[in-house]
């Protein structure tokens, strides 16, 4: 389609990433990203092929679409957002709540697949509890400019 590059990237690594793109013919930039995201993957495919899966969000019900993937163990989870709604103005505009998580585990949020040349709004270092991001949420901050957001979520040790 013509989604930009990181949009498909993030949508393939829902599953079995694969790319059907001629590599040689990407610019430097295009290249370092699907290196990189290759890199990000294999660090959390464990989770993606292992783990259960979470729909956060319905596109049907909104302007964005949103699916967590959490690790057995609930030491980790992958969170894919996505805006399907091209209309002006449309974003992330309440928190998504999340499910799977340890209620009484203490969690990082870090935002992964990040475009060269971009940065992330998001603190990683930001500590928050299992209960609040299930019962309060956090709002991934999709919008025009970032139309496909992913978050790793990582157990703190105490």
């Amino acid at each position: 389609g013509k989604q930009p590059l990181k949009f498909r990237v993030d949508v393939a690594m829902m599953g079995k990433l694969g790319f059907d793109i001629v590599v040689h013919d990407l610019p430097e930039k295009d290249l370092k990203f699907c290196q990189q995201a290759i890199q990000n993957y294999n660090a959390f495919k464990p989770v993606i092929w292992q783990g259960d899966l979470y729909r956060l969000a319905d596109p049907k019900e909104g302007s964005m679409a949103s699916l967590l993937y959490v690790q057995p163990d609930k030491s980790k989870a992958v969170v894919f957002n996505y805006l399907v709604n091209n209309r002006f103005g449309e974003w992330s505009k309440l928190p998504v709540k999340l499910k799977g998580l340890d209620a009484t585990k203490r969690y990082k949020i870090r935002e992964t697949n990040l475009y060269p040349g971009t940065q992330s709004p998001i603190n990683p270092e930001q500590i928050y509890s299992g209960d609040f991001l299930m019962k309060v949420g956090f709002n991934p901050d999709v919008n025009g400019g970032r139309k496909s957001v992913v978050l790793v979520i990582e157990e703190v040790a105490r």
